[in-house]
């Protein structure tokens, strides 16, 4: 066992306070160190003699002064940027980055929630209740049956393959592309058709229901634009809960709008800081493409990580911070530097 301060650059709450110390009461040299303010003068002083900095955004400065810690735990999804800051520190060996998987239940719950909200068209039967609307039938929001239909899972990782286990009682066929299937070492759910990165077009040509989960990179940058749209086919679905730049804003909206796509339910955007328009509302993506418009859509506000009080997500973090202080290297979800996931 080695002495290891462990350094928090956010602010915990008093329950996850107390989860995070309940959990690591055996370990004795484990020094948990929490900010007494939220400023990077306050951050920069608490990570000064931190083994593990555990929190998101650091700064490019506090990694910089922070000489002693060899792991960065990121307790979420999307440390790409942090893997760029962390390539940059002059320093050998590069301390470890942790992508945190914790919430890939409540993402995969929720992706499967927007999903079945699309094609039961629940706010919009929602919308006409409120109306005083009774019963409004098929001709306005027809359900789309799933069955037969064939789900593709563009990524295949905690959120992906969690995705796969929450339909799997559905009567769907799956296919799923990830970059190195050498990774899946435990059954699938269901049957599975497997594709590379490579196959991307056929991958697309063979389903209907598109679910993306992939990591921001430069391979995944603009990865699905009006070309592989096409490819999907006329009326097929798409929910997208990985990032928005991984889908062409212009090319989604066009293929909503003429409704080649029947249909998207979209969990992550363009904007995170929209200008208001003349009415004072916020809006996350390009004015030209008023999604909100749209009656094809369901609209969530990059929320499928909620709710972020659930406790059992910092168990990774717990299970890490442990490892760590065992002098084990055999560290769950450790970021590839270069690869930025």
């Amino acid at each position: 066992m080695r002495q290891t301060n462990v350094a928090f650059i956010f602010q915990p709450a008093d329950d996850l306070r107390r989860y995070i110390e309940n959990a690591l009461s055996d370990l004795e040299k484990v020094n948990l160190i929490y900010a007494g303010e939220e400023s990077e003068r306050e951050y920069l002083r608490i990570c000064d003699e931190a083994d593990i900095i555990v929190g998101w955004r650091p700064s490019m400065e506090l990694l910089r002064n922070s000489k002693r810690f060899n792991m960065m735990i990121f307790p979420g999804a999307g440390a790409h940027s942090i893997a760029a800051k962390i390539g940059e520190l002059n320093r050998r060996p590069k301390p470890v980055l942790i992508n945190g998987h914790g919430n890939s239940y409540l993402t995969a719950q929720h992706t499967v929630a927007m999903l079945l909200s699309l094609t039961n068209k629940i706010i919009p039967h929602h919308k006409w209740m409120i109306e005083g609307k009774w019963r409004t039938g098929d001709d306005e929001g027809a359900t789309i049956p799933l069955r037969h239909r064939h789900v593709g899972l563009l990524g295949y990782g905690a959120i992906g393959s969690t995705v796969h286990k929450f339909l799997s009682g559905f009567d769907l066929d799956f296919s799923a592309l990830r970059n190195d299937w050498n990774k899946q070492d435990t059954p699938t759910p269901t049957e599975l058709d497997k594709y590379s990165r490579s196959e991307l077009n056929e991958f697309l040509t063979a389903i209907d229901i598109l679910i993306i989960a992939v990591p921001v990179t430069s391979e995944t940058d603009n990865l699905i634009g009006e070309t592989e749209i096409n490819l999907l086919g006329e009326n097929s679905l798409l929910v997208n809960i990985a990032r928005g730049r991984v889908v062409d804003q212009a090319a989604l909206y066009g293929a909503l709008e003429q409704r080649y796509l029947a249909g998207a339910a979209i969990d992550v955007w363009y904007d995170y800081a929209p200008e208001s328009d003349d009415k004072g509302l916020l809006y996350p993506y390009d004015k030209r493409h008023p999604f909100h418009e749209l009656d094809n859509v369901v609209l969530s506000p990059h929320r499928a990580a909620s709710p972020f009080n659930d406790l059992e997500r910092w168990d990774e973090v717990v299970e890490n911070i442990k490892r760590y202080a065992k002098g084990r290297d055999d560290f769950l979800n450790v970021v590839d530097l270069d690869k930025g996931y």
